[in-house]
């Protein structure tokens, strides 16, 4: 039988689910990824690719893990269909070379049908078509039918990671709406019957370059699950922006614009949910560290902001508003992802400004159109319909609709075609998961040598331009505008690796110059990620490369902190704890680390003094290269994610921290000199995180809140130190006018039900009363229904309202005899419920129930009137 779960109480049970078979809970990693061949993360398993690629040891056999990931390579479809989305979750459970399919198929059955309720003759399953094993698993040991096992091609249900490298086969679990249609027409591309919701890989091939299949000596496990579309199942609403992960965003847009979701036209509805999907995407990404820009993933943060307004106006939304939607979706997120309400100042700071900026430049379009019909005889072109919908973000319709009112046409064919073309230039070399492990750098490592770091004592240098790619594709040369990506034979350049990102810079010669925004390492070569600001860079040329300083020093006194952090949690809060993910940034620090419950304030403040007396106290860095069994024996603690060969790097704080890291440090901790924690939460079962600023990043974050702190002094004309006290008052004042309101509303459905009492009809020796009392809230409404069935003696009593726009409150009061009857509040209640889209139940004699469909309620009503009649007559 169903469970009607929230969205949180999905992803808990999921994760505690695979929890108990012996799956490590992982945090969700970050929306940027530490892969540089992908923009976004856009699967569950992308943090994971070093593992399945081999190049890295898991620390775990099995881990399972809630993902956030974003995909905008469909991006048009979202809100048109039921379950496109640009930002959703995916939950996953892996096995890096531990359990194979018959467990997989096993636990994702036992999940769906035991766990979450789903009957089972409502699951349809599909297996490659060559796949014996998995077809044999479902039929054999978990009984499914063998007409409901769906045979697929290879473009269905193969993965591959690339040309080349570690592939297998799927099985895919399917919910059926719609049993009643029949077996003998089973066809899994009907959207409006079926839904993939639980995708199993089974990696367990290796593919070469002429195509043969061999078996991996590590077959592992790959699954996804999506929290949204399973949330559509077990909440059953029509589509996955009316479940509770998105609906109050919606509504919260509809609000704004004085509209009524449920009863818009579909042209609205579609906005509306744009706006839900786009949001919680922007949310994300501000939270893990993008700002709009026009490259890359600043593009699309941008580009999704712009749909969202864009939308707001479509819909009639006239003034900014993003930043209350956005508030509705860190609402939704905070519990799961705490980090999204710390970043709540940048995430609406951010969102405001790029709507203002955006809202102008909307004001241009609107005149660039005007111009475009004075010239324009008869049809507007498909060029100039495209330019105002890329450059200025008007949409089609929009501007179909201005051009109608002045007796014009658009070229809607020709717009599409401008159209695809810009699909085919932004075609997502970043948007697929490609294993191979850069392809074009594979075949370029035959013919160059691996990069040189000197980055540890060298700021600058002069390097050779060992190869250029330009989308991935190795050139010769690139000029001016380009984004390219460069290996240098030597480099001063960070490259990210152990939580620490990778450095910024130039690179410049004569008349060049070349920003770089990042650099990854790719096996043995330093990958800068940059853009030619100036002039023609070629391979072989010589350059001057130089790291930007500023940015190092900030990204060296965050790292060493998080050294010291480490140390203190040891120290004040359990010796066992162990790094479980870290980010080192240029304005902060993220530590996440394997506890079961939370860091007490009194520790927080403990660690925070010790970090920065060690800070004081100027501990020199000792750094020193070992063989990696001498440091194991000397005590030092690796870094989580990072790989060791046999000789390996350790920074050693004496008598503080002793440590094996790449990474770059402050030579005494007094560089740092100071350390604030932000924040402390919890990301999954067992995981806790800190966020923190160190050296000059805390002076940011100080004025940040000195900001809002001045701001609450002048809207409250209170001195800072009377704010405490000044908000305690409002606090107390606002609880007792609630408790006024409530008395008040109390008094007010008393009075009303007595009203009442004239309408109760006799029922053979039982009185029966049925009525709907407008506008009381569910409180209220069990109050006056039980005061009636008490005053009334032997009687029914049910009692409906509509307390909210969007919800129906149902009551049901019975006597003893009543129940002597048969009738039992709890049961009856719950299902008239049903008929307004909800359900309930409680006690034989009082019960309550609740519905989405208020225009129902006089229906559900009748119904209870004339089953009671027939109950007690």
């Amino acid at each position: 039988m169903f469970k009607s779960l929230s969205g949180a109480q999905i992803r808990q049970t999921f994760l505690d689910f695979y929890a108990a078979r012996g799956h490590q809970i992982l945090p969700s990693a970050s929306l940027v990824p530490e892969d540089p061949t992908v923009l976004l993360t856009i699967a569950g398993m992308l943090p994971f690719k070093p593992i399945f690629l081999g190049q890295r040891k898991s620390e775990f056999l099995r881990a399972t893990t809630s993902q956030k990931c974003i995909r905008t390579n469909d991006i048009e479809n979202v809100g048109r269909t039921a379950r496109h989305h640009t930002f959703f979750e995916m939950l996953g459970n892996f096995s890096f070379g531990d359990y194979f399919k018959e467990k997989a198929i096993a636990w994702a059955w036992e999940l769906s049908t035991e766990v979450f309720g789903l009957p089972a003759e409502r699951v349809v399953v599909s297996v490659f078509r060559e796949d014996e094993e998995a077809f044999a698993i479902w039929r054999d040991q978990i009984g499914i039918p063998s007409h409901r096992i769906i045979r697929m091609d290879e473009a269905d249900n193969f993965w591959t990671s690339g040309p080349t490298g570690p592939c297998g086969p799927c099985s895919e679990l399917y919910y059926d709406f719609h049993p009643e249609r029949g077996d003998d027409t089973i066809d899994l591309e009907d959207d409006s019957r079926f839904i993939e919701f639980y995708n199993l890989v089974f990696m367990q091939y290796n593919r070469d370059a002429d195509g043969n299949l061999t078996p991996l000596q590590a077959q592992n496990i790959d699954t996804g699950l999506g929290l949204e579309r399973m949330a559509q199942i077990l909440q059953q609403v029509p589509n996955n922006y009316e479940t509770d992960l998105i609906l109050p965003i919606v509504q919260t847009a509809a609000t704004i614009a004085g509209i009524d979701y449920a009863t818009s036209d579909e042209k609205t509805q579609v906005s509306l949910k744009v706006i839900g999907d786009h949001i919680r995407a922007v949310v994300h990404l501000i939270t893990d560290g993008v700002t709009p820009s026009n490259t890359d993933r600043g593009y699309v943060l941008r580009r999704l902001i712009r749909r969202v307004v864009r939308h707001g106006r479509l819909i009639g939304i006239d003034r900014p508003f993003t930043p209350e939607v956005a508030e509705a979706a860190i609402a939704l997120s905070e519990d799961a992802y705490p980090n999204v309400r710390v970043r709540e100042t940048s995430i609406k700071s951010e969102l405001q400004l790029e709507e203002s900026r955006f809202l102008e430049t909307l004001d241009r379009g609107e005149k660039l159109l005007a111009e475009i019909i004075t010239r324009t005889k008869k049809q507007i072109s498909g060029k100039d319909a495209f330019v105002l919908y890329d450059t200025y973000g008007f949409p089609l319709e929009l501007t179909q609709e201005v051009a109608e009112e002045k007796g014009l046409t658009v070229d809607a064919d020709g717009f599409e075609a401008e159209m695809e073309k810009q699909r085919q230039r932004s075609q997502a070399a970043h948007e697929t998961i490609d294993l191979t492990v850069q392809g074009s750098i594979d075949q370029l490592a035959e013919h160059i040598h691996s990069t040189e770091f000197l980055g540890y004592t060298e700021f600058s240098s002069s390097a050779q331009v060992a190869a250029l790619l330009v989308e991935g594709k190795a050139v010769d040369h690139a000029s001016a505008g380009a984004t390219v990506q460069i290996i240098l034979d030597q480099t001063p350049f960070y490259a990210e690796s152990g939580g620490q990102i990778g450095d910024r810079g130039y690179l410049s010669g004569d008349d060049l110059l070349v920003r770089v925004e990042d650099v990854q390492k790719e096996s043995d070569f330093f990958v800068h990620f940059g853009r030619i600001e100036r002039g023609t860079l070629k391979v072989g040329d010589t350059v001057s490369a130089q790291i930007d300083r500023a940015c190092r020093r900030r990204a060296q006194a965050n790292h060493s902190a998080t050294h010291l952090l480490q140390a203190a949690l040891k120290k004040f809060v359990d010796e066992s704890i162990s790094q479980a993910g870290s980010l080192v940034a240029f304005d902060r620090l993220r530590f996440d680390f394997n506890l079961s419950r939370p860091v007490t304030p009194d520790e927080l403040q403990q660690i925070e003094e010790q970090v920065n007396t060690w800070i004081a106290e100027a501990h020199t860095a000792h750094i020193t290269v070992m063989p990696l069994t001498e440091a194991k024996a000397k005590g030092a603690t690796a870094m989580f994610g990072e790989k060791y060969g046999d000789e390996v790097r350790v920074l050693d704080f004496t008598g503080v921290s002793m440590e094996l890291c790449g990474g770059t440090h402050v030579s005494n901790t007094a560089e740092i000199g100071v350390f604030k924690i932000v924040s402390e939460s919890g990301v999954a079962a067992g995981i806790r995180r800190i966020e923190a600023v160190a050296g000059s990043a805390v002076l940011d974050y100080l004025n940040v809140r000195d900001k809002v702190v001045r701001d609450l002094s002048e809207r409250f004309k209170a001195k800072p130190e009377e704010l405490p006290d000044r908000v305690t008052s409002l606090q107390i004042e606002l609880k007792q006018t609630q408790k006024q309101l409530e008395t008040l509303r109390a008094e007010l459905a008393l009075a009303k039900s007595d009203q009442l009492l004239d309408q109760a009809q006799p029922v053979g020796s039982f009185k029966l009363l049925v009525a709907e009392m407008a506008g009381a809230d569910p409180e209220s409404l069990k109050t006056a229904a039980e005061r009636l069935q008490k005053k009334l003696g032997d009687a029914a009593v049910v009692l409906g309202s509509v307390p909210e726009a969007d919800k129906v409150s149902l009551v049901a009061a019975f006597s003893k005899s009543v129940n002597d009857k048969g009738l039992q509040a709890g049961k009856f209640i719950g299902a008239i419920a049903k008929i307004c889209g909800g359900g309930g139940g409680g006690r034989p004699n009082l019960a309550q129930a609740g519905g989405r469909d208020p225009k129902q309620l006089a229906v559900a009503l009748e119904t209870a009137r004339q089953e009671l009649e027939t109950g007690l007559g």
